[in-house]
């Protein structure tokens, strides 16, 4: 147990995400601390094999992008690589004098057995290697990379068209057209992200070639005149040493720089890179034929190496005729008829009412960036956010509000969002997800860097603010919230305004259902012997419009089966239902104070317009237009007195005058509570703020 203790806490420590900080903060640190031969060894081996390892998994995925982060291996790779030459460089300088095995036994193979301890030899091996790398397979490849970017996000508006398109053909569906989406988009981030990162690789082969020069120079230099050591003794140590470290450095590069090549020239869709080779280049038995031939006639120039020649023709004419006889066996192979396919069902079936798609009562559109906030695998908290905002609204209007739809929309900005209601726009913003929202309740004490704009819900002043800067913005006296709390707070606000509309025949026949579970005789009562279903909608869709919730059904069915005799009139209906539920008014308004301030009218006023709506149930006042644009006006002035106190603004008027001034200051003044006298409860208070006069 004790022996496998550590490798389970290394493992935790890994998967808890701290093992490739520390490992990075790990590499830096060889920069600065002094290694010993034996680390130098480790290390220089761990990078090779990591080098071999990042070959053969760019070899063996299916597809570019299940590597997606191959530009931050490389990264790191090559910080690796970096560190370990100047860590072996100080090595080098500092105990070359010692002898070639100052630098580890690996420094020391490489100067000593891959180049046969000749210096000579081993400045031209590793310049041949550094060629390689840098002239041919880097800059290929770098270009490589910066066309492929280039193409990639020149060609996204156009695939992003073709799914719009097979999704409105009704070749995908909704959550297929999603996934290609996100392909394009990590496709495009892929392959600008190696651009980027091919950058790394064609550095390191420079540095690779200025450590060698610099240590070669320098080694000469310490050696002669710190150590007593001729010309010639300090120049074969120290190139040796800085060979063989260059050497142990270029090979990982030349591996890594393989690798970005091979990744950056496959094809994006999924493939067996092996299987593809045998079948796109072994394939053809006619080419390994002519192959055969040619090489057999070279074969028999008097001169040339003829058993090379003659046994690679061999094996290409074996190499053709294997693969003609197999082409020529699953020729002849019988081939099973199977009965002709049927039509699809797609092309054969008529077009029915099933393909009608209903539209969606409440629709959230956002644009692309805004995609992580909705996806719990990015961290996305909207959608709890949003149910929470269903939860409560359902609680206080009295109804269950339907399920918001959420899907994205490519034709908005990236940042941009927009709420729907039956399929028409009734709201929209734009959010910065990566920032914070700081909003001027009124009253702030100094400015804020950031973005400036007003808050989408209720239109106040408001920056877009960096995350760091949030104390700083509650210490001024911003209220600040994240992106999600400002689409939630939005959709909450657009649904409590919209409430009427979300309420049809089915919501309340349901509630009916829920109110007859207790008194089943008041709702049989009701509808429909005494009152259509159409009727009672109309008055519950009323009382949600003037922002009355239905939570006390009860009190609502029994005050309308009592007048159901003498009106059918909904507007009549729903007047008699407020004075019924005047106490559940007053308590949203005023809460639990005993007293309600209240803005009234002048008595003349209130006459003429008495005189003037010729009924009660006149759509407009009938007043000339300079008089209604000074009761707007005046009636505007007051409400925001009355919000600069803290105080809810009521206006009281006669129960004849309530309904029409009620739509007739309702754009005017949304926040603006209009009351009839006899709504207000016994146990009220009323305190005359103001009076409005003509």
């Amino acid at each position: 147990m004790s022996a496998t203790a550590p490798a389970l806490n290394f493992g935790s420590l890994i998967r808890s995400g701290i093992g490739v900080p520390v490992g990075v903060l790990a590499v830096l640190a060889m920069v600065v601390l002094p290694l010993p031969p034996i680390a130098l060894d480790v290390l220089f081996t761990f990078n090779i094999a990591l080098s071999l390892v990042i070959v053969m998994a760019v070899f063996y995925v299916a597809r570019p992008l299940e590597f997606g982060v191959f530009p931050t291996v490389l990264l790191l790779a090559t910080l690796l690589r970096l560190a370990l030459n100047v860590a072996s460089t100080r090595v080098v300088l500092l105990h070359g004098h010692t002898g070639s095995h100052a630098a580890g036994k690996v420094i020391e193979s490489f100067g000593e057995f891959v180049i046969g301890g000749n210096y000579a030899v081993g400045v031209i091996v590793f310049a041949i290697l550094t060629i390689i790398n840098f002239v041919v397979v880097t800059k290929g490849a770098g270009r490589i990379s910066e066309v492929s970017a280039r193409f990639t996000l020149d060609a996204m508006p156009g695939k992003q068209m073709a799914i719009d398109a097979d999704l409105n053909a009704g070749l995908i569906n909704q959550e297929e057209a999603r996934t290609r989406r996100g392909e394009v988009r990590a496709e495009a981030d892929f392959y600008g992200s190696m651009d980027g990162a091919s950058k790394f690789v064609r550095g390191d082969a420079t540095a690779g070639i200025l450590v060698l020069v610099i240590n070669i120079l320098g080694g000469v230099a310490i050696g002669m005149m710190a150590h007593d050591m001729g010309f010639k003794d300090a120049a074969r140590v120290y190139t040796l040493l800085t060979i063989g470290d260059g050497l142990v450095a270029q090979i990982p590069a030349l591996l890594l720089s393989t690798a970005v090549a091979i990744i950056v020239t496959r094809m994006s869709g999924a493939q067996d890179m092996g299987g593809e080779l045998q079948r796109q280049l072994l394939g053809h038995p006619r080419a390994l034929a002519v192959a055969a031939g040619l090489m057999g006639v070279m074969g028999l120039i008097p001169g040339m190496p003829n058993v090379p020649f003659l046994l690679m023709a061999a094996l290409c004419g074996l190499g053709a005729w294997t693969l003609h006889k197999r082409s020529q066996a699953a020729a002849t192979k019988p081939v099973e008829v199977a009965p002709a396919p049927a039509a699809p069902v797609a092309e054969a079936r008529e077009l029915t009412w099933d393909d009608v798609q209903p539209v969606d009562i409440i629709g959230l559109e956002v644009g692309y960036r805004l995609v992580p906030l909705v996806d719990k695998s990015q961290g996305g908290d909207l959608l709890a956010r949003i149910k929470g905002v269903r939860r409560k609204l359902t609680q206080d209007l009295g109804f269950l509000v339907q399920a918001v739809h959420i899907r994205d929309n490519l034709d908005l900005s990236p940042n941009a969002y927009r709420i729907n209601l039956a399929g028409v726009p009734v709201g929209e913003g734009v959010i910065y997800p990566e920032r914070e929202l700081a909003i001027n309740p009124g009253k702030v004490f100094g400015q804020l860097n950031g973005i400036a704009t007003r808050d989408p819900a209720f239109g106040m002043e408001a920056v877009w603010i960096e995350p760091g800067l949030r104390d700083q913005a509650q210490t001024l006296g911003y209220t600040v919230v994240d992106a999600s709390t400002v689409i939630a707070t939005h959709l909450s606000h657009v649904i409590q305004t919209h409430a009427h509309e979300l309420l049809g025949h089915e919501e309340v026949q349901q509630l009916l259902n829920t109110l007859a579970k207790g008194t089943p005789k008041l709702v049989e009562d009701l509808t429909p012997r005494l009152m259509p279903l159409g009727t009672i909608v109309r008055v519950l869709q009323g009382l949600l419009g003037e922002r009355v919730p239905i939570r006390n059904m009860r009190t609502i069915v029994e005050t309308l089966a009592e007048h159901a005799n003498r009106t059918q009139d909904p507007m009549q209906l729903q007047a008699l239902v407020r004075v019924a539920l005047g106490r559940q008014i007053v308590q949203d308004i005023a809460g639990m104070s005993t007293e309600l301030p209240v803005i009234t009218l002048e008595p003349d006023l209130e006459q003429l317009l008495s005189n003037s709506l010729g009924g009660a149930n006149a759509a407009t006042p009938g007043l000339e237009p300079g008089l209604a644009e000074r009761m707007q006006r005046r009636l505007a002035e007051a409400a925001q007195r009355q919000e600069m106190t803290g105080e809810p603004a009521v206006l009281l008027v006669p129960p004849q005058l309530r309904q029409t001034l009620a739509r007739f200051i309702r754009s005017i003044v949304p926040n603006m509570h209009v009351l009839a006298w006899n709504e207000i409860p016994d146990n009220r208070k009323v305190r005359l703020v103001t009076a409005v006069g003509r």
